[in-house]
Order: structure tokens, then sequence, then C-alpha cells
């Protein structure tokens, strides 16, 4: 099992599909790793040799920001905008969507599962 960048890939998939298993490295940014690395894109992970491997994983802590870096990253940006108190920032505080998306309907993903209000028994006299 080949284990870059602190991942271990499965076996049994081509290294260019197994590199997007990496936080922070998606299709194109993994076929654009092996051309500079000069790995064949068809080949397993469990083909590599342990030079291609090396040439990779120092390829990856050059050239792309990845995994604990890149989500403290992202969560440090999230914060400045929950400090400042812009829209999006407000948004994130709140739990609701921050792309402009409708709330009336939908956007259960962020509000999480539905609080019934309102509903009372009728009393009897």
């Amino acid at each position: 099992m080949a284990r870059i960048a602190g991942i271990d890939l499965p076996r049994e998939k081509r290294i260019e599909t197994g590199l997007t298993y990496i936080y922070g490295i998606g299709p194109t940014t993994a076929k654009r790793l092996l051309e500079r690395a000069g790995i064949d894109a068809a080949k397993r992970v469990r083909e590599l040799d342990e030079q291609e491997v090396g040439r990779l994983n120092t390829l990856i802590q050059n050239a792309v920001k990845v995994e604990g870096d890149l989500r403290r990253e992202v969560t440090q940006n999230i914060k400045r905008l929950m400090d400042i108190g812009c829209y999006r920032g407000l948004r994130h505080r709140r739990g609701l969507p921050a792309r402009g998306q409708r709330t009336r309907t939908n956007a259960r993903t962020r509000k999480g599962p539905r609080k019934t209000v309102g509903i009372k028994k009728k009393e009897t006299k």
C-alpha cells in the first residue's frame, strides 16, 4: 500500500484515481502531478516502486497544499469571515447556506432536520 502525504492509497485503483483520496487533490491536479513526475496514469497503485512514490511525495509537498495544512487554512478563512461579521460569515455562524441558495424550502443539509412549529391540540370545553 502506497502512503503519500500521510494517506494510504487504495492498492487496486489506478494511481490517477488513487491520488484523489488525498484531501486537496482532484482529478485535474492528479493528472498534472503524474505528468510532472513522469508516471503513467494507467498504472495501478500496487505497481508503483519506491522511487516513484518518493517522487510523488516530494512533488506534492513542494507544489500542492494538502490535508492538514489545507483544512487549517479553510477553517481559518471561515473563522475570519465570522470575526469580521460579513454576510458570508453571518451565514456560517447561523448554519445557513452561504452562497445564495433558497432556504424557504430545501437547504436541509445546512439547516438540519425539520423542527415542527405551531401544532397545538384543540382544547375541549
